[in-house]
């Protein structure tokens, strides 16, 4: 892991040349170890000085801590390699020359420190690994992360005693390294036993071995055919049902109520194109199965250096008031806890409040990891989130055989109540603000006490100079980032901060994987990245995959999640039929991405196999097999670095191939001096530095970042102090401007809903996603399971389809000539056009009412020919939805959850979301519609219960009142006129009955536990009953009406 950049906080403004480092924050608390100290791993000494009073070094090529005496010993008696990398040891000036010296050559007589190799070595073909990929080719897998060579062991011990290395460290750890590499060697062909039989049986299990890891990481689970055919038939059914159903209704109207009858029908069509458009992308749902012993096998053997690429988590926060500190602090733990190599981690967690409260809560964080993350590896507990692990009501004990368990959880268990406790003092002392501001613990006033305006902010906490835990090992880096904010800048909010993370990190670590989650989404199983690492480190689909989405699930809901908060319908069918076309949509948290494809680069295209064709035609006849495209293609290339020219304005500027990023070479010395060296292509150079700087900004750093191997990391020799300069930099709020960050590069802006936009643009260039599902879930949060939460989230949702809809990257118009199938476009199509389904949802829920208070109907009377059609299409939907239930495994209340919520949110939230949009992007009006809470019942699930007023609930509440106004005036009319008048009144009925199961939740949440609703709501409801019932009375009231003369009583006794 590279050094850690910084041990303060360090500030700054790049656009007021201003930085500065306070230490009031400082966060190795305690060290068991001087940093500036070295300590020999192999026999705990400290490494000297060499003759010119450098730190000597013995290996070169990874760094390894071993002291001279060992270098020596290791060389004259060992195994001549380096105990990490395994590769051989160059010979040092002044050491006694060895066996196999003479093969380096006489230019190595004397080796010197300061003529460093850095061209690769060359490595024979018999130490290669070979993997073979899903169709059958090798591919060698060779990566190199921050400099660092990995290669497998080229020293040869042929002719050594290897009794005499078993006893070269008489501990019992020593003798396990012997063996495991004499296994190896053996593997490799360069050592051989005569065992006899158990050679043989040996020599089996290492062909077996290498045969697993050469199987795919991944495969993918096809939906049987008896579940998923008969599904396919209905759908193609009832499409064909709805044509002939839409026939007689378009051929019937009625007379008698023709408005009614015009409204219901053009209802009906937009309910039937919504279906089309969700039903359709769900026709190749799949299922995919991942082998992470595979993954093992391949990229993280034990006993050699990890070959797994790094990942870079980013936390995303606001106001911790409203997120709650201690839910930040266990989502962090459970990223710096995961099951991944340590130095291959580093967590980013973006505070966009610039809170001091968040800052003490991550230096408390921190200083508790270093006693949390040791725990939960040396026990493997799930999850690793301190709050839930704790709170679970399993047994604990289950599989656990270490004896110290019980003992380390209970103590582990009062050290996290402490922690709790002193975060819950940090909450309490934030409530009020000083009237000076905050002041840091140096007596520093804190640079973020005008949220609105402060420089940007960088605190390093944990990582190669950060606290080590409490076992002397390393833990995962942890940086907080607070951006710059000045009065006049648009900071685009969420999107905008991500952006920051993006180049943050790409200056710090540069790793390839980008982990997104928002902060009250902990991780809840340790191996999710390595799932992910299943496909992204694929040698074949890995080059052309954008993102891997997991599902979303969700603690602290009910068990009968009245408004389904749990999006089991979402997340388990339509997601599903998503990853067998393109791949599923961004959902915003659960995704780790590929860094090169929030650069805006296309995916790798595969090369097509040239076309069987005769060369033996002329070029000028049209039969000769030259393409006419040839010439085309020559003025619509890739210029230097790949960037296409030639482009038309509408696609987009600056459309970048991957093909350029593959053979990228440029350091950043070569940069910074206007890539001089280069003088056949010194003007086309600047050019594209030029290109760079309009793309990505004016940071020669990050543009090199831009510019690394696949691997990642960052080039050798980097100055950490320059790169936390350099950090501040490109987290200022000038950076972005006149640049393509948030139109073409990382997270787009235009929208509240970041997420769908996104990962619409990636699809569009070509990109694949994936959606991985393990059997125990990846990530979990928490989500609001009260009434008014949940209708203000979805507001938000829909009004950000709205924005999409009405903007440039809408996907009815936008992306045509691409690289977006036609089925994964009509998926994106629903995600923006379902808002608008509220206008005629209100409607045709209303519709009902009107009949049973006016005594017509939209259905005139109907023949058995008619009814046939009607008795299809009810039996049509039942059987798609039983058969999608079949093949998804969704539960049955989960699907009639998610059918009430439909008909909930789209009269209240979805509506409002049309208007706000539309008053929003049209007349640039931004209204807000506030929620003000109430108290809320201190028990399990309180919130549920918890009612905060708002203008949502308005529009289903007078639906339900107007519906059951119209059952009672139906039911009256029917007694009072006779027998004849039910048969119309069942139809009547069946409909607003529809109308009002389908709102009974929202009618439950509304009435609270103990029934207390709002006055206000209650007032509103009936006064827009009342107006309907009165125009009712005046249409037609309960009585008959009366015919012939108008009889009065004369008085007089007959």
């Amino acid at each position: 892991m590279d050094p850690a950049p910084a041990a303060g906080l360090v500030a700054g403004s790049h656009q007021r040349n201003e930085l500065h480092v306070m230490h009031g924050h400082e966060e190795p608390k305690e060290t068991n170890r001087n940093s500036n100290v070295k300590i020999c791993r192999v026999c705990g000494d400290e490494i000297g000085a060499k003759g010119d009073g450098e730190l000597f070094v013995a290996c070169h090529e990874c760094g390894f801590p071993v002291c001279r005496p060992c270098y020596e010993y290791e060389r004259s008696d060992g195994s001549q390699s380096c105990p990490q990398c395994n590769t051989r040891y160059k010979r040092h000036k002044g050491c006694p020359r060895v066996e196999g010296d003479e093969d380096e050559g006489a230019e190595m007589d004397d080796f010197e420190d300061e003529f460093q190799i850095k061209s690769p070595r060359k490595i024979h073909s018999h130490h290669r690994f070979d993997l073979n990929s899903e169709n059958g080719e090798q591919v060698v897998q060779q990566r190199r992360h921050n400099g660092s060579a990995l290669s497998s062991f080229a020293g040869s011990v042929a002719g050594k005693d290897l009794e005499a290395e078993r006893e070269m460290e008489g501990g019992m750890e020593w003798k396990d390294r012997i063996e495991k590499w004499k296994t190896r060697q053996e593997k490799k062909g360069m050592v051989n036993r005569d065992d006899g039989e158990n050679d043989e049986e040996n020599n089996d299990e290492d062909y077996m071995l290498m045969a697993e890891a050469r199987q795919p990481l991944w495969r993918k689970v096809p939906i049987s055919s008896s579940k998923i055919n008969p599904y396919r038939i209905v759908i193609v059914l009832r499409l064909l049902i709805l044509i002939f159903f839409f026939r007689f209704r378009l051929t019937t109207p009625a007379n008698d109520a023709y408005a009614l009858w015009l409204i219901s029908v053009i209802c009906e069509i937009w309910f039937a194109l919504s279906w089309i458009l969700d039903q359709f992308p769900k026709w190749f749902p799949i299922n995919r199965q991942t082998y992470l012993d595979r993954l093992a096998l391949r990229f993280d053997r034990d006993g050699e250096p990890s070959r797994l690429l790094p990942v870079d988590f980013f936390v995303s926060s606001v106001d911790p008031l409203k997120e709650p500190p201690i839910i930040t602090a266990n989502t962090v733990l459970s990223i710096l806890s995961v099951d991944y190599p340590i130095d291959k981690v580093s967590c980013y967690v973006s505070d966009d409040g610039a809170s001091m409260l968040l800052f003490d809560t991550l230096s408390e964080t921190a200083e508790f990891a270093r006693r949390w993350v040791p725990f939960c590896k040396k026990y493997n507990v799930e999850p690793r989130a301190p709050e839930f692990y704790f709170s679970q009501k399993i047994d604990y004990l289950k599989d656990k055989v270490q004896p110290t368990f019980v003992k380390e959880r209970r103590a582990m268990k009062r050290e996290y109540e402490e922690f709790k406790v002193r975060i819950n003092a940090l909450v309490a002392k934030a409530q009020k603000k000083p009237e000076e501001g905050w002041v840091m613990q140096d007596g520093t006033p804190w640079p973020g006490n005008n949220t609105r305006d402060h420089p940007g902010m960088i605190q390093v906490y944990l990582g190669s100079q950060g606290a080590l835990d409490v076992e002397g090992n390393e833990l995962p880096r942890l940086v907080y980032v607070s951006r710059e904010k000045r009065p006049g800048y648009q900071h685009h909010k969420k999107a905008g901060a991500m952006n920051a993370l993006v180049r943050v990190s790409a200056v710090l670590t540069n790793a390839p994987f980008l982990l997104n989650l928002d902060c009250d989404h902990y991780v809840n199983n340790s191996k999710a990245v390595r799932e992910a690492m299943c496909f992204l480190m694929d040698p074949q689909l890995g080059k052309k995959l954008c993102y891997v989405q997991f599902p979303q699930r969700f603690d602290g809901i009910d068990r009968h999640d009245r408004y389904a908060n749990r999006n089991v319908v979402f997340f388990d069918i339509n997601m599903r039929g998503l990853d067998g076309i393109q791949g599923p949509v961004y959902v915003g948290t659960g995704c780790v991405f590929n860094r090169q494809a929030l650069y805006g680069y296309d995916p790798p295209k595969s090369e097509k196999r040239p076309k069987m064709t005769c060369d033996c035609w002329p070029s000028w006849c049209c039969c000769s097999g030259r393409s006419r495209k040839a010439g085309a293609k020559k003025g619509g290339g890739l210029g230097l670095l790949g960037f296409r020219k030639g482009k038309k304005k509408g696609e987009g500027a600056m459309g970048v191939s991957k093909k350029g990023y593959r053979k990228r070479g440029f350091e950043l010395e070569e940069i910074e001096e206007g890539l001089e060296g280069y003088e056949e292509l010194e003007k086309s150079s600047l050019m594209s530095q030029k290109s760079f700087e309009k793309r990505f900004g004016q940071s020669p750093v990050f543009i090199a970042s831009t510019l690394v191997e696949d691997g990642g990391g960052l080039p050798q020799g980097t100055n950490t102090a320059a790169l936390v300069k350099e950090a501040i930099h490109v987290i200022s709020c000038g950076y972005e401007e006149k640049t393509e960050w948030g139109k073409e590069i990382g997270w787009i802006y235009g929208s509240v809903t970041e997420d769908i936009l996104t990962g619409f643009k990636m699809h569009c260039r070509g990109w694949k996603s994936v959606y991985c599902v393990p059997e125990r879930p990846a990530f979990k949060g928490s989500a609001p399971i009260n009434l008014s939460d949940r209708l203000h989230q979805v507001l938000r949702w829909a009004l950000g389809s709205v924005e999409i809809f009405l903007s440039r990257h809408c996907p009815l118009w936008y992306g045509y000539g691409g690289n977006l199938k036609w089925l994964e476009r009509l998926a994106y199509t629903n995600t923006i056009v379902y808002p608008f389904t509220s206008i005629p949802l209100l409607a045709y829920c209303t519709i009902p009412a009107v009949c049973l208070l006016t005594g017509k109907f939209i259905i005139p009377t109907l023949n058995n020919f008619a009814s046939i059609w009607f008795i299809a299409l009810f039996l049509s939907i039942i059987a798609t939805g039983i058969l999608e239930l079949r093949w998804s495994g969704v539960s049955i209340q989960d699907w009639w959850r998610n059918e009430q919520f439909w008909v909930i949110g789209g009269v209240s939230a979805h509506l409002f979301a049309v208007f706000q949009g539309l008053l929003k992007v049209l007349a640039g009006v931004d209204t807000n519609f506030t929620v003000t809470s109430k108290a809320a019942e201190d028990s399990e699930f309180g919130d549920l219960y918890l009612f905060k007023w708002t203008t949502l609930l308005i529009p289903p509440t007078t639906l339900i009142i107007l519906n059951m106004v119209g059952v009672v005036a139906g039911v009256s009319d029917a007694i009072n006129n006779g027998y004849g008048s039910w048969g119309p009144l069942f139809g009547k009925l069946f409909f607003a009955f529809w109308v009002i199961v389908h709102l009974y939740p929202f009618l439950k949440g509304l009435m609270g536990r103990q029934n207390r609703t709002p006055t206000i709501v209650i007032l509103w409801s009936i006064l827009l009953a009342s107006i309907f019932s009165l125009v009712w009375v005046r249409i037609d009231p309960f009585l008959p009406k009366q015919h012939g003369p108008i009889l009065k009583p004369c008085g007089v006794e007959c």
